[in-house]
């Protein structure tokens, strides 16, 4: 009896999206929807969270039968920084590693727009090769907001990012999960990743992983505002 081969190895494809942004702005209800599918309205800052999580894209493309040795996971971490506490060194080795990025602010957010733009500076110089970027205004459940020439300030933000910055700008909702999906779809596919495969692997999600933060950053912060760190739950339904 012949024998069979055991399945080969899944290749995985690796990728960091890094969200950035002001204090309050939504990114961690943004990768909370995501992960969680769930919404929380209290704001609780955060430190640095790291989650990782791994998805199977398509095995049978369209067109045609993939052989087993080219099956591929896809190995997403999103990591979730601080817009409440100023770490420099860590902000520099995020943007370092980051392979695209979500600048989240909100009309709603005084300062937010303009952290957004000085966000951007700080990633063009510290990188050359122009990462990928997408400028998620977050909260437009709220509303557009009003800008200096009396119309929407999203929609002023929205010819600035992508007139000016040759970006994409994209109004989202954490808590109404509107273009929640669709803001990971235009990062991941900026990263030149085969989002054609993405839409099932988003329903086959696995459980993530959460990095813990570096002690002494929890003991700094702990200390700062009189009260423990937040500790993220990731069990996914």
């Amino acid at each position: 009896m012949a024998l069979k081969a055991p399945p080969a190895a899944a290749e995985v494809l690796p990728v960091r999206l890094v969200f950035l942004g002001a204090a309050g702005v939504g990114k961690t209800a943004l990768i909370r929807r995501f992960l969680h599918d769930a919404f929380e309205p209290r704001h609780r800052r955060t430190v640095e969270e790291l989650h990782v999580l791994e998805m199977d894209l398509d095995p049978e493309p369209p067109g045609g039968y993939r052989p087993p040795a080219r099956r591929l996971r896809l190995r997403l971490e999103v990591l979730d920084t601080s817009g409440s506490y100023s770490f420099p060194a860590m902000r520099r080795l995020c943007i370092r590693h980051g392979d695209a990025f979500a600048l989240v602010c909100s009309p709603h957010e005084p300062g937010s727009v303009e952290e957004a733009e000085r966000l951007r500076r700080e990633i063009l110089e510290a990188r050359r090769d122009a990462p990928p970027l997408v400028v998620a205004v977050n909260k437009s459940d709220l509303g557009p907001g009003t800008g200096t020439g009396g119309g929407g300030l999203a929609e002023e933000l929205a010819e600035t990012v992508e007139g000016r910055w040759g970006a994409r700008c994209l109004p989202v909702s954490a808590k109404q999960n509107h273009n929640v999906a669709q803001l990971f779809r235009d990062l991941l596919a900026q990263a030149r990743l085969p989002v054609g495969s993405l839409s099932p692997a988003l329903r086959r999600r696995s459980n993530p992983e959460v990095w813990p933060k570096e002690p002494a950053a929890e003991a700094t912060v702990a200390a700062a505002r009189g009260g423990p760190v937040k500790r993220p739950s990731c069990t996914l339904c």
